[in-house]
């Protein structure tokens, strides 16, 4: 999958019968980690915000990653956070409440990403030297 640097994202309402989006919640301007997430949209009670390591990881990195990432940043800054499992490379999702206040939700998303984009840098630095650790 390509990525590409991008400035905004785009909030989406799902429709949970059908999974269908079917109406733009807001368009949020943002910076560092942003290039992170994959999918973004709101659910009827949550906004789910899935970000992964934006390449692929060898098997050994994908179990050290899940094993060294810090998900208390999150918590801390009272998102829900989860990892994902059916995916290639290592997934989480984020969920939060949504808000009508553009200005409100816009800070909100830009905390997630700015979280996302530390943890995952700090992530791939934390495991440099662990190979010999994770290979069977």
């Amino acid at each position: 999958m390509i990525k590409l640097d991008f400035s905004s994202l785009v909030l989406m309402e799902r429709d949970k019968e059908t999974n269908y989006l079917v109406k733009e919640l807001g368009s949020y301007s943002v910076g560092d980690g942003a290039i992170y997430v994959t999918k973004f949209y709101y659910d009827g009670k949550k906004v789910n915000m899935f970000f992964d390591t934006n390449k692929d990881v060898e098997e050994w990195e994908f179990y050290a990653i899940y094993d060294l990432f810090n998900t208390n940043s999150f918590e801390e800054e009272g998102f829900i956070i989860e990892e994902v499992e059916e995916e290639y490379n290592p997934t989480w999702v984020i969920k939060f409440d949504y808000d009508n206040e553009h200005n409100v939700m816009e800070e909100r998303i830009n905390t997630a990403c700015s979280i996302i984009d530390k943890e995952i840098k700090n992530v791939f630095e934390a495991i440099k030297d662990k190979e010999d650790e994770y290979k069977e």
